[in-house]
């Protein structure tokens, strides 16, 4: 316990630690062959070896054990690796209490230590290898001795070979076996690096260097010559893969200040070691630094697999691996980036203006990015992994490329549209749809080309072509709904233009209809179509589609007065039934007929059935084309000249010329009434309008016996002889007569007033129920009229006024009848009285 607690005191007080003035020092291989992955990492971050490029250098330091490599490297390069030195000022202190020599030997460098030299230009990296022919190891375990070997050459730019002055020029020295390894491990890189080999002679003598360069050399030669080499390597000679350089250095322990002046001046060499002319101006095939860790992770794992290392395709690797870590952290820190995630969010929602140009910022940016920290690496890997990273980030903006097409498609879709219909205000479709679809078309593509990428060579040209379907279907919606707008305006002037007037010529019915109509029809056909022909040139049609227009217009017209001719027909016998109560009720002045007994009822009748057959065969087929036909001459023959032929045919049925569903010479398509169903109509309208005649007839009847002033003779024969008593006892007492004659005049103003022929020409029963409600005012009325008559006749001369006549009485009562609106019965200044008109 009192050894370790001494051992544990000695550590402590030599401060075994690696920071100091020369920096960080870590182990990248420990004495077992493991590297420290997380060791170089932490060294790669501390000093910043990653953003040197390919400006720094790599020196490494073989040698025996023992023989002060770690001590040279402090001086030289500044570093803190551990020294044997620190011990040997120390022994002393601890000689009395343990015999230290084990312990000391035990303490030598073990594996690879790497470090950063302090003020040295460039950045240079210093590595300190473990010694060779070291007693831990055995004399039969080089195995490590030289994977290290092999590694420090695949890696270094420089190597120095630590060497004692005494052993140059001797067979057994100890340096031959360190230049054997390092000249076979040579063999194993497949394209060697141009690697300088620096040999440090180390406690040099009195013997000047210029004579011991030669023999330095005689050696190294030798051993060169003696080492087996592939057949592709025979012949080359040593200076194809080194570099040598000798120098010498005194002894550090019994000259070190001229040892400490030796090592600033060989400092020196180092500064701008690898610019042209210096120790390592001419290498080949450098790693750059971001790649450095990942390069000697992979080397000493080549090594440790005891493969052959193929420098060149470990550079490919190396730059295989580093390109792509970088190329997907710039495409990381671009998906990540403010200014792209915001962009990438504007763009959903509507138009980014300048996003071509911002799309190629970022991804310049990025690229740029890539450029920098990849532009020591090979060409071809830096520039397929630049390819590679630039169609990723085309795959990353590629969806909000597409959404800005499609906004861009769908605004200039809608201003088309809007443009378009301001357009059609002021100039036909075909110019507004040609005008608007080119200047639409070249927005789009001014657009596209604000929105292009420039590391991308994308077409739009499908966008543009939906676009363009787009236009064409908007146009041909559109146009449809302009051709139907103007269609249905020149149907409907058409409608109007023939509609009334074809229903009024129909309702005229005479020879001339159908010629009318027929000119009526072509008349307002070509008007329409030469206006509606107008109007569809401004739609570019081609004239296949403007002839189909044109002819269905034409169509439309003859559909129009057809269906016209087809609904008249249907009310066929309500125009015939209006005819014939027109010319049956009314004489040739058009007033009210009244049948005074004068009138030929069966001239009338005849006349006006006449004139109700002649609507029949006007109404009976359409005759828009100008053929003859026989419907008039049959509908005569069959329905006039049989009544009035009475009973003579009725019993040949086969020769009934409407016994048929067809007219002759009458397409089926243009009947509107059938033979049979003039019959019907025929048969009905007469059962319809014989009430009508009768009515007449029977006004006649009673006309007569109205203005018959006398009795029948047989009437009068009886007064004589059955009333002579009474005639003569009037003749003996006068006043009977006058008493008679007062009651002929009530009578008789009571007649008048009540309109009592009238009252019974609509019945007995309704004629006495109006008589009985109008009798009683009737006869007050005119009691109070013959009673102001008589007190007027007793008043003064000068307040009466004059005597009022029997025809004034007469137009009193006159009056009085008039306006009485039951009364039928019309009378004049002379007392005339004229039956009026007979109602139906």
């Amino acid at each position: 316990m009192e050894r370790l607690s001494i051992i544990l005191t000695f550590i402590s007080f030599t401060g075994f630690d690696h920071m100091g003035e020369g920096g960080c020092c870590v182990q990248l291989i420990d004495g077992d062959g493991v590297f420290n992955v997380a060791g170089i990492e932490h060294f790669m971050n501390s000093v910043k070896l990653a953003e040197c490029g390919l400006s720094y250098a790599v020196v490494s330091i073989m040698g025996p054990q023992s023989s002060g490599k770690s001590t040279l490297l402090n001086h030289l390069f500044g570093t803190n690796f551990r020294e044997m030195d620190a011990f040997r000022g120390r022994q002393n202190f601890l000689s009395s209490a343990l015999d230290l020599s084990a312990f000391i030997k035990s303490q030598t460098t073990k594996g690879i230590w790497l470090a950063k030299c302090a003020d040295v230009e460039p950045f240079t990296v210093v590595m300190d290898l473990e010694g060779t022919d070291g007693r831990e190891r055995g004399e039969d375990d080089t195995t490590f001795e030289k994977q290290s070997a092999l590694f420090a050459l695949a890696i270094s730019d420089i190597v120095l070979i630590n060497m004692w002055c005494h052993d140059i020029g001797r067979e057994q020295a100890a340096n031959k076996p360190l230049l054997k390894t390092v000249f076979q491990v040579m063999m194993r890189l497949f394209s060697p690096r141009k690697t300088t080999l620096l040999f440090v002679i180390r406690d040099k003598t009195k013997t000047p260097l210029e004579h011991l360069e030669p023999v330095l050399r005689e050696d190294i030669q030798k051993i060169w010559d003696n080492v087996p080499k592939p057949q592709a390597h025979k012949e080359t000679p040593l200076s194809e893969f080194f570099n040598v350089e000798v120098v010498a250095l005194s002894s550090f322990e019994e000259k070190e200040v001229l040892f400490r002046e030796q090592v600033a001046s060989l400092r020196q060499r180092f500064y701008h070691s690898i610019a042209p002319g210096g120790l390592a101006g001419d290498r080949r095939g450098v790693v750059p630094a971001s790649g450095f860790s990942f390069s000697a992770q992979q080397i000493w794992m080549v090594i440790k697999e005891n493969k052959d290392l193929d420098l060149p395709a470990h550079k490919v690797m190396v730059a295989t691996v580093r390109c792509e870590e970088i190329a997907n952290e710039k495409l990381a820190y671009t998906s990540a980036d403010k200014e792209w995630v915001q962009l990438e969010e504007a763009v959903q929602h509507d138009i980014v203006p300048g996003f071509g140009k911002k799309i190629t910022a970022i991804m310049d940016k990025c690229l740029a990015g890539y450029d920098m920290e990849a532009f020591y690496f090979e060409e071809a890997v830096r520039t397929s992994k630049r390819q590679q990273l630039e169609s990723k980030l085309l795959q990353l903006v590629s969806p909000a490329y597409q959404i800005m097409l499609g906004h861009i498609r769908s605004k200039v879709l809608d201003d088309f549209k809007e443009a378009f219909d301001k357009a059609l205000e002021k100039e036909g479709f075909s110019v507004a749809a040609l005008e608007c679809t080119q200047s639409s078309m070249l927005k789009f593509d001014r657009c596209c080309e604000d929105a292009a990428i420039e590391q991308a060579n994308w077409d739009p040209s499908k966008i543009r072509d939906k676009l363009q379907r787009d236009i064409d279907t908007h146009l041909a919606s559109v146009r449809t709904a302009k051709l139907s707008e103007l269609t249905a305006l020149f149907e409907g002037q058409l409608n109007k233009a023939l509609a009334e007037p074809v229903e009024a010529l129909l309702d005229a019915a005479s020879d001339n209809t159908w010629p009318a109509i027929r000119e009526l029809l072509q008349r307002e056909t070509e008007s329409a179509i030469s206006g509606f022909a107008s109007a569809l040139s401004t739609f570019a049609l081609d004239q296949a589609t403007v002839d189909k227009m044109l002819v269905k217009l034409k169509e439309y017209s003859k559909n129009v007065v057809e269906s016209k001719a087809r609904e008249e027909a249907g009310r066929v016998l309500i125009r015939m039934k209006d005819r014939f109560s027109t010319l049956f009720s009314r004489d040739a002045d058009s007033l009210p007929r009244v049948w005074t007994g004068k009138e030929d009822v069966k001239a009338i009748t005849k006349s006006a059935r006449s004139a109700s057959l002649k609507l029949l065969s006007v109404m009976a087929a359409i005759r828009l084309d100008e053929e003859t036909d026989k419907i008039e001459e049959t509908l005569l023959l069959a329905l006039v000249d049989a009544s009035n032929n009475g009973t003579k045919n009725r019993s040949i049925q086969s020769l009934d010329p409407l016994a048929s569903s067809s007219w002759q010479e009458v397409p089926s398509a243009k009947t509107l009434i059938s033979p049979v169903q003039c019959k019907n109509l025929w048969r009905q309208f007469k059962a319809e309008t014989e009430y009508t005649v009768t009515q007449a007839i029977a006004a006649q009847a009673s006309n007569k016996r109205n203005n018959s002033m006398l009795p029948p003779p047989w009437a009068i024969a009886a007064i004589l002889v059955l009333g002579f008593n009474e005639f003569m006892t009037l003749l003996r007492n006068p006043l009977y007569l006058g008493v008679m004659f007062v009651v002929f005049l009530v009578g008789k103003a009571i007649w008048v007033q009540l309109n009592i022929s009238g009252e019974f020409q609509n019945g007995a029963l309704p004629g006495l129920l109006s008589l009985s409600t109008k009798f009683l005012p009737t006869v007050m009325n005119i009691l109070k009229r013959l009673a102001e008559e008589g007190q007027q006749a007793a008043a003064p001369p000068s307040q009466t006024k004059p005597k009022l006549d029997s025809k004034v009485f007469r137009n009193s009562v006159h009056s009085n009848s008039t306006s009485d609106p039951s009364s039928n019965i019309s009378s004049t200044e002379d007392g005339d009285e004229y039956p009026s008109p007979l109602r139906k």
